[in-house]
């Protein structure tokens, strides 16, 4: 099966570099004016999405025709009480400075570690994918595609070299080996 990951479009708080994670926001103007430049494809008759507006909006853009299946597991990571704001306004938050120079991976106040946010992702991941006959477009979220390809794809490489920028994203071949997904051949799409 060859799948792609989609990034969904820019919204306000993109544009600024605020944590969005589970904030519901719609694509900005400039977001949606972006996913309507690219190429729609008509052919498509599902794709799997976000439950976050971000994404769903995002999907009905770049292919109209297609039924979006919602995998609620997919949301992007929930960042707590970072939520909303910028690095620059919590510099001196004794909490996000502790968060960042542990590279992240801490339980955000009132949020999700990265671990527990793997593990929801991973989960979600390979039981739509293990339920598809077929190839699959997915349109989810920047961190959402970083986990996946961080826990599936070979070669094994570090969870930051996957950052993909709004309406960005990779296809791989996606194969189950020994009872695990796999990630193969994977190119960063145009």
């Amino acid at each position: 099966m060859h799948i792609r990951l989609i990034r969904h479009g820019m919204t306000a708080g993109n544009a600024v570099r605020r944590y969005v994670g589970v904030t519901d926001e719609p694509l900005c103007p400039a977001g949606r004016e972006a996913a309507e430049q690219k190429p729609k494809d008509f052919s498509l008759d599902r794709v799997y999405v976000s439950p976050l507006r971000r994404a769903r909006e995002t999907a009905a853009i770049l292919f109209p025709n297609a039924e979006q299946i919602i995998v609620s597991d997919l949301h992007e990571m929930d960042f707590g009480v970072f939520e909303g704001r910028t690095g620059d306004e919590m510099k001196d938050d004794p909490a996000y400075r502790a968060w960042v120079e542990n590279r992240c991976t801490g339980v955000c106040p009132g949020g999700e570690s990265q671990g527990i946010f793997h593990a929801r992702v991973g989960r979600a991941f390979c039981e739509t994918v293990r339920m598809i006959d077929a190839d699959a477009t997915f349109v989810v979220h920047g961190g959402v595609i970083m986990s996946v390809l961080w826990q599936f794809a070979e070669p094994k490489k570090d969870f930051y070299d996957w950052i993909a920028e709004n309406l960005s994203g990779y296809e791989a071949d996606c194969v189950e080996r020994d009872g695990a997904i796999v990630l193969k051949n994977v190119q960063r799409l145009p």
